[in-house]
Parts: C-alpha cells; structure tokens; sequence
C-alpha cells in the first residue's frame, strides 16, 4: 500500500512478474567463438516493469513497483527502490531472481542478450500481484516483460481487463505469445518492437505502409495507441487522431539497455504531462535517447532531455 511519503493515487503502477539482474559487460569488438576481454561490468536491478519504475521517478512521477521477487537476492532492488523513492509493492517469494546477461559491444553498437532461467511461481503468487494491483490507487499500470515459467500465456490479457474496470488505463509492453494473447484485451497503449510485431503478425513489415497499417489494424483491435520502436530510425506513434514518426539525432551510443523501457516512461510521462501528440512523440524519443547515452554512473539530466526534445524531428505519416 502506499506510504505516507507516496499519497495515491500513483501516477504509475509497473508490474514486472520476471525481473532479472541485470549484470552487463562491455567488450569490444566482441566475437561469438573466440576469447574475448571486457573494459567494465556493471550489475543492476532489472526488467523491464522495473527499468519503466526508474525513468518515471527520474521524471518526477509517483511511481510503485510490483512484480514478483526472490527473497533471496532482493538487496539490489530495495536499494533501487530505496535510491529513486519508489514505492515497493513487490511480491517475496522463496528463491533468487534469475541473473539476465549482456555482452555490450560499444564499437558496433550492439548488445547480445543472455537470459537465464527464473522462479517458477505458482497461482497463488499471481493470485497475490493481482490483489495487490486491485488495492493500489493509480492513474496508468504499466505490464512489461517476459512471463516466468508455469504461468498462462492469457496472464497480461486477465490484468488488463480487471484494471480497466476500475477505469485503470494500461500500458503492454511484451512479446510474443503473452502479447498475441493480450491483442484484444484493449490495453490503451501497447508498445512493440518492429521485430516483435512481425513474430506476433507472421509477416514482414518492410515499409512505412506496412508499419502504420498493422499499427492501424491493433487499432481496430481496441487499443488506444500503438507505440512502434525502430532503433536507430526511432519510433512510429499512431493513435486513431494522428501517425507520426519521431526521428532523433545521431548520437554515440553507450548502451542499448533499458532505451525500450525509457521510451515507454516518455510516453507515459507525457500522457500525464497533457503534452500533445507531437510534443509526447518528442518527450518519449528524448527519454529513449537519454538512455542510450547515459553512461552508468551518469544521474539523470533534465537539461540534456530538454535538449534531445528539441532535436527529434517529428513528422506525419
């Protein structure tokens, strides 16, 4: 429940049922086969409901965080939460949080994920996230991530319709079949990938007009607005008012983890800002890119958002 520093209702709940630890190494010019020497390891709390929580309190919003931890490595999580004055509506259960690998190659640009196995929570784990969401007053939920092993592919569809009962507004952010299960849930906002699109859509989307039609179509489906990413080309933002396409600078790229789920905070933030449709397509591309050039001792800088806002270029589709 939130605490007296925290009067609900919440700008925003994250649920993240399959947090990891995120340990990262950056080795350049790393190569698949080979001996390969890392310059810098870093290890923080992780997953995606969790990355979403940090950008928003970073932004200044009210912010929970729910999910589903281990009780046996939680340290780094109460720290986090602790650090950015996130409120803590996290599940204990027996066991550790499973450990997400990632070799960060800054010359190319890339980063390869290695995820390892997770807690196997049973019904009456989820049975006592879902009570929790039900008492926590709030404006937006945030669903994000991967499914642990053992729970339905339905889950996120389930949440989905009893938040919006309540008159919740809901954001997904997930992949393949809980996403394809959670289509016609009428989440308000959903926010894929191209390549998750494409796995969840069976075809290529390999042009501009295949990218906004299938954004159209999820339109039909119910949900309220579809946020695109597109790495470096940036994101498509379509909604049944406006397609716009937000486009950002060039920049040098630190890291790639957690641009997915800074995008979605943007997104967020901007909604609760009242900013409209270009301005939230500027809002949320900045926060992405704040992301992306943030070493990992950087504190977060409203000035540098600022400044990336003005750079995007936002135009319609």
């Amino acid at each position: 429940m939130p605490s007296p520093e925290f009067p609900g209702p919440f700008d925003v709940v994250t649920v993240t049922l399959n947090p990891a630890i995120d340990r990262t190494l950056t080795v350049p010019r790393f190569t698949p086969g080979a001996v390969n020497r890392a310059t810098h390891e870093e290890s923080r709390a992780g997953g995606k409901g969790i990355n979403v929580a940090a950008a928003l309190a970073n932004l200044g919003h009210r912010v929970a965080a729910s999910g589903i931890l281990g009780a046996d490595n939680d340290a780094i999580f109460r720290a986090l939460f602790a650090a950015l004055r996130i409120e803590d509506a996290c599940l204990r259960v027996p066991g550790a949080t499973r450990l997400g690998l990632k070799v960060f190659d800054p010359e190319k640009g890339q980063t390869t994920d290695i995820n390892l196995p997770g807690l196997i929570p049973g019904s009456e784990a989820l049975g006592q996230i879902d009570a929790t969401l039900q008492s926590l007053p709030m404006v937006w939920c945030v669903l994000a991530g991967s499914l642990p092993p053992g729970l339905p592919v339905s889950v996120y569809a389930g949440l989905i319709r009893r938040l919006r009962a309540r008159g919740i507004r809901v954001a997904l952010d997930t992949s393949g079949e809980p996403l394809r299960a959670a289509l016609s849930a009428g989440a308000s906002l959903l926010k894929p990938n191209r390549h998750e699109l494409e796995q969840v859509l069976g075809h290529r989307l390999d042009s501009s007009a295949a990218v906004l039609e299938a954004a159209r179509r999820l339109l039909d489906q119910g949900i309220a607005e579809v946020i695109l990413s597109d790495g470096e080309s940036g994101a498509w933002f379509v909604t049944s008012d406006a397609a716009l396409h937000a486009r950002p600078p060039r920049i040098d790229v630190r890291s790639t983890v957690g641009a997915g789920d800074a995008l979605v905070a943007g997104a967020l933030s901007a909604h609760l800002r009242g900013l409209p449709p270009a301005e939230r397509a500027r809002f949320a591309t900045a926060s992405s890119l704040i992301a992306l050039t943030r070493a990992p001792t950087d504190r977060f800088d409203p000035a540098r958002h600022a400044a990336f806002c003005a750079q995007v270029e936002v135009t319609e589709a």
